[in-house]
């Protein structure tokens, strides 16, 4: 599953309020260094570079150093360094408006769901979700400063089993505390009978970002009232935003039969919403924000797009319009067509066998100039992969580092 947001200015993604902020460029001679030893790094699994629109390089670790060997599949071992990937605790913040910033510093942070297999993992099992945070560079975000959010260690438990699946579904501020908090879909235990339980659930922000806090940095399962439920089916494609144009964050989740379950923010910390209703007709089974801006007819309310299948991101699709207004996104506002975004060229893996991959994983304001720069994230099967966060318009990336420094 993928991470779903919005663009509101208190929610998911797109929204972000801009903040000008000054970033130390690297010098000239540090730059000079990164391409020198820019085949070094990758092997570690973290690299940087001096492309447009972004500062020098650094070292970020001094890994094993080890090539790829075959794997589960034909798959390739993922790329090296894990011992000696640097680490850096998360800054302390004081809250902000964007909505994907954990801890509150004022920058961006990124969710990564689908991370690289350890070779010894021949089942395959889900390793979690992996938050690298923004920081004040000119790089936007630093692999160095990162959490893994596992679903042993941050589920909440569900008839007493903790989860085994764990994956970021979409992120804003649903208590209205200045830090943003994640929502993530789970494998709840279900016998068939009734009304299967919820799977969602949320990791609240704090000042220490995602999975910390007095709580244990534990989920808590998301609470949609019988009244708000339908059908049979699992509530799913949760999409955060001001639908009923009151300032505070509501969700929208799917329903049986095409309808949406309209949970009214702020939510508790148990998970509450302030308020629900009936579920709304005239869905879709896959819910999503419209992009860039999640207010598309500019009427103060955030609308919503349904469609029947889901869409990969940065391609061209076409849904519907469900308008917000007073009382939720209700109206049918005719047909929605997001836009292709132009892929960057892809930056090389390690060699090894199969067909290299690049999907988008992030649109938005990493690099604190207003403007929206991508993330992608290339692999080979299940052990190879770099993430990239390419500038806004540049076509090389000014860093690029792979999920196995999460293992």
């Amino acid at each position: 599953m993928r991470i779903r947001v919005t663009a509101t200015a208190t929610v998911t993604a797109g929204a972000a309020v801009r903040r000008g902020r000054g970033r130390g460029f690297r010098t000239a001679a540090c730059a000079a260094l990164c391409a020198a030893v820019c085949t070094a790094l990758l092997l570690t699994g973290c690299t940087a570079s001096g492309g447009p629109g972004g500062g020098g390089g650094q070292d970020r670790g001094t890994g094993t150093g080890t090539g790829t060997t075959a794997g589960k599949n034909g798959d390739t071992a993922p790329l090296s360094g894990r011992s000696g990937a640097p680490r850096r605790p998360v800054p302390r913040g004081k809250g902000s408006r964007l909505p994907d910033d954990f801890n509150g510093d004022g920058y961006r942070d990124l969710v990564l769901n689908d991370l690289v297999k350890a070779p010894g993992d021949i089942y395959g099992d889900d390793a979690g979700i992996g938050i690298v945070y923004g920081t004040a560079t000119a790089r936007g975000l630093d692999p160095a400063v990162r959490r893994l959010l596992s679903p042993r260690e941050h589920g909440a438990r569900v008839d007493g089993v903790l989860p085994s699946a764990f994956d970021a579904e979409a992120a804003c501020d649903l208590d209205g505390d200045g830090f943003g908090d994640l929502i993530v879909t789970t494998d709840p235990p279900y016998d068939g009978i009734g009304t299967p339980p919820v799977p969602l659930q949320i990791l609240f922000g704090g000042p220490d970002g995602l999975g910390a806090g007095g709580d244990g940095g534990r989920a808590v399962v998301l609470r949609i009232p019988a009244k708000a439920r339908a059908g049979d089916e699992w509530p799913d494609h949760p999409v955060c935003g001001d639908f009923d144009g009151d300032g505070e964050m509501d969700l929208a989740v799917t329903a049986s039969a095409g309808q949406v379950s309209y949970l009214r923010g702020p939510f508790s910390r148990t998970g509450a919403p302030r308020a629900a209703s009936a579920p709304i007709p005239g869905g879709g089974p896959v819910l999503e924000a419209p992009e860039p801006k999640a207010d598309v007819n500019g009427d103060g309310y955030d609308d919503l797009v349904h469609s029947t299948r889901a869409r990969a991101p940065g391609h061209s699709a076409k849904g519907e319009l469900l308008l917000g207004g007073p009382a939720g996104p209700g109206r049918a506002g005719g047909t929605y067509r997001f836009k292709a975004v132009r892929f960057p060229t892809a930056p090389r893996l390690p060699s090894g066998s199969g067909r290299a991959v690049t999907e988008l994983l992030r649109a938005a304001d990493f690099t604190g100039d207003g403007r929206q720069d991508l993330v992608t994230r290339t692999h080979r099967g299940e052990r190879t992969d770099l993430i990239a966060l390419y500038a806004s318009g540049a076509d090389r990336p000014v860093i690029t580092f792979s999920t196995s420094i999460f293992l």
